[in-house]
């Protein structure tokens, strides 16, 4: 398994981050060890539907994703447990799997259990972050690169820019990408996805402050801040994060800072975009890249798309 050395890149992130007009916790602070089980366990709750959607998809057009694309390489970028991403497995005829995730941990289980269920192909894991690392991604064309579970909605819209004309340079002639993303919908649906009854998706949230606290030596009190998930219809993404119960301030040793914090201030942790296919295509395009499969679930909650480099065929 590889492994890219990101901290000082995420230390940096998080400085800037912290000292930005909306303060916010760059969303990688979630996935620790404990955060990448706590968002396993979101994905099985009744309330948060995209992964049974996707899988849903996924199940009805693999064999033509297969057919289109003759992949010989799947690279599985923020592959978590890859769970949907064995739908692809079971129809690609696949000399090498290639997950990337910024959770060694998670990651070095999924790789594990993937090698040990398809034993022909050679698993080749590497420790990362997709917006830095695609230049790192190994394996010969034609290459199917996978972005599931509507990861791609936690970038914003500049991030998003960037990192689909980075995916454009890196595609090869032979190569696709298969992107998943979820649907903007009824708010109250949304809304539920984020914050479930057990409680789960507040744990998995507050988990950031811990690991900021302890890697950064940082004083980040639980009780001194809310948990929120709100859907916010201007830029049509959820957003996820705190706000401060009261006036208070907080250290970070690690950057050398300490931070103020007024009443009611907002600490955000992540945003979820949600799509609509016109957004995604036109995205697209300024990239470089051409949306040639929209794929819905029957609920039409969800959507994956097969996307090639403008100009580039299979």
């Amino acid at each position: 398994m590889d492994v890219a050395d990101g901290r000082p890149a995420l230390y940096e992130a998080t400085l800037r981050s912290l000292q930005a007009e909306v303060k916010e916790l760059p969303a990688v602070w979630l996935y620790d060890e404990r955060g990448s089980r706590l968002y396993e366990e979101i994905t099985r709750l009744p309330e948060y539907y995209l992964p049974r959607r996707e899988g849903e998809i996924l199940r009805a057009w693999a064999a033509a994703i297969a057919g289109r694309t003759k992949a010989r390489t799947l690279v599985e970028l923020g592959a978590g447990s890859a769970r949907n991403t064995r739908v692809l497995l079971d129809a690609l005829d696949i000399e090498r799997f290639v997950p990337l995730d910024v959770s060694a941990q998670t990651l070095r289980a999924s790789a594990q259990a993937i090698a040990a269920a398809y034993p022909r192909i050679f698993v080749h894991a590497i420790v990362g972050d997709f917006e830095r690392d695609l230049d790192t991604l190994p394996g010969r064309g034609p290459r199917l690169i996978a972005l599931l579970g509507s990861t791609i909605g936690n970038l914003y819209p500049v991030q998003r820019a960037r990192f689909l004309a980075t995916l454009a340079s890196a595609l090869g002639e032979e190569d696709a990408f298969l992107v998943g993303v979820d649907l903007v919908k009824d708010v109250a649906r949304l809304e539920a996805a984020y914050n479930d009854t057990k409680g789960v998706t507040e744990a998995f949230v507050r988990n950031a402050l811990d690991a900021v606290d302890a890697e950064l030596d940082a004083t980040f009190d639980q009780q001194r801040f809310v948990c929120e998930a709100r859907w916010d219809p201007e830029h049509e993404w959820m957003d996820i994060g705190f706000r401060a119960r009261q006036a208070h301030s907080v250290s970070i040793q690690g950057l050398e800072i300490d931070l103020a914090f007024e009443e009611g201030e907002p600490l955000r942790v992540e945003i979820s975009s949600k799509f609509r296919r016109e957004q995604l295509e036109l995205e697209a395009g300024r990239a470089g890249l051409r949306v040639e499969s929209w794929w819905t679930d029957h609920a039409g909650d969800f959507a994956v798309a097969l996307v090639f480099a403008d100009g580039k065929d299979v």
